[in-house]
């Protein structure tokens, strides 16, 4: 029973060690992790750009403090030149002089300050220039909602976002950026509201003093923006409402906007959706937690449509909407090299398509790997090095973006198939080309030779590498149809290699686990079909 136990211990401690260790490249970031669809307004301030800036530019305001350095030159009667600290008093010393007076000074009065204490020894001939060379080191609290609450240190003279950005930044689920306060002794002294920066750049000059504690509020009250605007984010409001007219101020909508959708969910959670124009309800109030959504809800008579490829006419056709690849295909002016019988479609609703199963496979890939665990310390070593390979994978097949193509089948009755809004349609040029890429030692385009086999042209690039999955292969013909090697029925006349052909060997997945083998070969498929690229493993 003892045994049992202890095993069991390991295998949570390893576990435990393997996901900890996992999640510890995300864990000093300055934006904090949150949904992509919910993106907080302001959320790529705190970067780490202004964590080691320091701030001397000239504040006219600025107290003179302990420890802050002053500049002084005189000449005339008496020549001096000095950089000075004020001590701990608050006084600096000049010789024949004697101690002066700064603590409290204004920035702009120093000169003039010093002058005044000249004058009781030097009566004329002596002039003077002085100048803050340097502000007072302060160590500064910074809590609330931060990510990373802490003791910073900096200047006197440092912005409050040089002070937030070394604590990681605001918290982007539950800070706020509209109630930043500093405490000093317990009290009140200043607030700030970041989104005055965020729109306009505008920021309030303020010297900080040691101990001084910058505290960030939580969120109370927020609207999410989505649709057709060119800032698409969760906003925080002040109250409880704002009007249609300021959101759309802030959100800049984009000219194709014309209508809106609430969204607002009652005591029950029963969601309720209505939608408006907006130019008919600028004064509507959009309440607490509500989702706009602006809509480019008109209705186009015509669609723009890329003829691009080996053609002779414009590359950019505008047609009715509802026009189908029958009535394109009857505009275009091909020439002598193109390839009518292998032309492309490319849709980008397909893509976002792709791109979302995409990702919603990489999620469910990365949750499986975060969550085996281990029996043994040995097992443990391996799984993290693993998991930390598939980690590696995931974060590049993130980037691939698919092409969105509509494969055309032979068969296919062209009057059928409407076209949207946007669509490429691709000409190829006539190909005499193979191309094979991915796990071979020479990857290369060959020339076509009808007499060549498929085993001669991955022969002739050197034969497969030791990474190649030979039963993972893929004939990605000219017009985007895919056909997939199998050794057993090779003879049969369909798998045949054609001009522009593209041969791309997949690479084989090294791990203990069959489920993860099996979901990242997926993965590759999909990669190599969907947007043409041999991702490798």
């Amino acid at each position: 029973m003892k045994k049992i136990v202890i095993i069991l211990a390991l295998f949570v401690l390893n576990l435990y060690a393997l996901a900890v260790d996992t999640l510890s490249t995300t864990q000093d970031t300055n934006v904090s992790v949150i949904d992509e669809s919910h993106k907080v307004f302001g959320y790529t301030l705190f970067n780490g750009s202004f964590s080691n800036a320091k701030q001397h530019r000239y504040n006219p305001n600025y107290l003179i403090n302990i420890g802050d350095i002053i500049n002084i030159k005189l000449w005339g009667a008496f020549d001096f030149n000095a950089s000075i600290p004020v001590d701990s008093q608050g006084n600096i010393f000049l010789p024949k002089v004697g101690t002066i007076k700064l603590l409290g000074v204004r920035n702009d009065k120093l000169s003039l300050a010093i002058q005044n204490e000249l004058k009781s020894v030097f009566r004329e001939n002596v002039h003077v220039y002085a100048d803050l060379g340097n502000y007072q080191p302060v160590s500064i609290f910074v809590t609330g909602a931060v990510n990373k609450p802490g003791l910073y240190e900096g200047l006197s003279s440092d912005s409050i976002i040089q002070f937030l950005d070394k604590a990681k930044g605001i918290d982007s689920k539950y800070g706020s950026y509209r109630k930043v306060s500093v405490l000093r002794e317990n009290k009140l002294i200043k607030e700030f509201d970041l989104y005055t920066f965020l729109l306009s750049g505008e920021l309030d000059l303020f010297q900080f003093q040691m101990g001084d504690v910058i505290n960030v509020g939580s969120i109370t009250h927020y609207i999410e923006i989505n649709g057709d605007v060119k800032r698409a984010y969760r906003y925080e409001i002040k109250e409880e409402f704002v009007t249609l007219d300021e959101i759309t101020k802030v959100a800049i909508l984009n000219p194709t906007a014309t209508s809106f959708t609430i969204k607002k969910w009652n005591q029950e959670n029963e969601q309720t959706t209505s939608i408006h124009s907006i130019k008919d309800n600028r004064n509507m109030k959009i309440y607490s937690g509500e989702v706009i959504e602006f809509l480019p809800d008109h209705n186009a008579k015509t669609i723009e449509i890329k003829v691009t490829g080996e053609h002779l006419n414009l590359r950019n056709l505008v047609v009715k909407k509802g026009a189908t690849l029958k009535d394109v295909f009857e505009k275009i002016n091909p020439s002598e090299l193109s390839n009518l019988n292998a032309f492309q479609l490319y849709r980008q609703s397909v893509a976002q398509q792709q791109k979302v199963l995409l990702e919603s496979q990489l999620k469910d890939l990365e949750a499986k790997t975060l969550t085996t665990g281990s029996m043994t310390n040995e097992e443990a070593i391996i799984r993290k090095q693993e998991a930390q390979l598939v980690l590696n994978f995931i974060d590049r097949a993130k980037k691939v973006e698919p092409k969105g193509q509509v494969v055309i089948n032979k068969a296919t009755d062209l009057s059928n198939i409407i076209l949207e809004d946007k669509d490429e349609i691709y000409i190829p040029m006539k190909n005499h080309m193979v191309i094979v890429q991915g796990e071979v030692m020479l990857p290369s385009a060959q020339s076509f030779v009808k007499e060549m086999s498929f085993e001669d042209y991955i022969k002739s690039c050197g034969g497969y590498n030791f990474r190649a999955d030979e039963n993972n292969v893929l004939i990605i013909k000219q017009n985007g149809k895919v056909l997939s090697y199998n050794p057993s029925s090779w003879t049969d006349e369909k798998y045949s290699v054609e001009p522009g052909d593209n041969i791309l060997v997949l690479g084989k997945v090294e791990t203990k686990s069959l489920q993860v083998v099996k979901d990242i070969t997926q993965i590759l498929y999909q990669i190599a079909v969907g947007a043409a690229v041999v991702l490798r493993y």
